[in-house]
């Protein structure tokens, strides 16, 4: 199996996180994903969560990678997987935001969204990982909550 692997500097700007989308959404398009699918749609909130937390909550500059299976005749079923490498050693922390809170749901719509993530040390700082299958999953779509499709649909318009 070979796979095509993109990546991008990241700054430690929270400007940097509305960039980081519209590459992801480039660079889907330029490997022939449909930029109006469920996956692709998916990705680009993937990525969003995981470039803020590398640069809003660490305050250091970031890799963003992304990587496509292609060629072979099973491409279509392995899963595009999100890397995002930062300079920060603390690892990631999963919160439950209460209520009406406007952030903390990051990595629970990560955790949501992904088949599976994860985070492993990296040099002096970490990288997080999360993978998607392309082919729809048998148990079918995650079920968000109330306040996390309130979230999701905050980040998508904005």
């Amino acid at each position: 199996m070979q796979v095509l692997q993109v990546q991008i500097a990241v700054e430690a700007d929270p400007a940097e996180v509305g960039r980081a989308r519209r590459w992801t959404r480039s660079r889907l398009s330029g490997c022939g994903f449909d930029p109006d699918a469920a996956l692709a749609e998916t990705l680009v909130l993937v990525v969003s969560e995981l470039v803020t937390n590398a640069v809003v909550h660490t305050g250091n500059p970031a890799v963003l990678c992304l990587q496509f299976p292609v060629g072979g005749d099973d491409a279509d079923r392995r899963p595009v997987r999100v890397e995002v490498a930062d300079a920060s050693e603390r690892p990631p922390r999963p919160r439950h935001a209460p209520g009406e809170a406007t952030n903390g749901r990051g990595l629970e719509l990560v955790e949501n969204l992904c088949d599976r993530w994860g985070w492993f040390p990296d040099g002096q700082g970490k990288r997080v990982w999360c993978e998607i299958e392309r082919e729809p999953r048998e148990s079918g779509p995650p079920v968000l909550d109330a306040e996390a499709m309130l979230t999701l649909q905050q980040l998508l318009v904005g």
